[in-house]
């Protein structure tokens, strides 16, 4: 189980080298795919690469505030006392944390792994040239740390949640819900 210091770490670490084109929708489901790079901490010039999708589903109306929160689905189960560590250090952040009232649910489908022996920079360049040569507009590409991956895909989720917050306001209001 990752210490606060391991989570801290990947929380400071953790950059997001190309997002996907489109924001989480107000109204229905989004799908955003990852490819996520890590540096093997045992092994040099050894490089992780996972895939998978991350599913937002739709924003649900505004939650009272003890019901506030972010529902996990395919996660691993200690994720969410890590998703609570999250929250709680962006919180003595300041940040603004309005938007877990609308009852957001991320769901992580099956994730597939591949060892690449090479060094983290020329993997990073690689993946993004594919990017730039095929154009997928919902891939993300991560840099994290191998050992608490997940903490980079939840940053990255927020970070998402983030920049739709205010569509995802606008929308709510235009249709009178807020």
């Amino acid at each position: 189980m990752p210490t606060p210091d391991d989570i801290h770490y990947a929380l400071e670490t953790t950059r997001v080298l190309r997002e996907p084109d489109h924001r989480i929708r107000t109204f229905g489901e989004t799908r955003f795919e990852f490819q996520l790079i890590s540096e093997l901490m045992d092994r040099v010039g050894t490089v992780r690469i996972r895939s998978g999708e991350v599913e937002a589903q739709r924003p649900r109306v505004l939650r009272p505030e003890p019901y506030c929160g972010i529902e996990l689905d395919g996660f691993d189960p200690s994720v969410r006392a890590r998703m609570e560590r999250m929250i709680e250090k962006f919180r003595a952040e300041g940040r603004d944390l309005a938007f877990l009232r609308y009852g957001f649910q991320f769901r992580r489908g099956e994730v597939r792994e591949e060892i690449v022996h090479d060094s983290v920079e020329a993997v990073r360049e690689r993946l993004l040239a594919d990017i730039r040569r095929d154009g997928n507009p919902a891939l993300a590409v991560i840099e994290g740390v191998d050992d608490t991956w997940e903490i980079s895909i939840l940053k990255f989720s927020f970070d998402m949640i983030m920049k739709s917050h205010e569509i995802n306001a606008f929308d709510f209001r235009r249709k009178g819900i807020l």
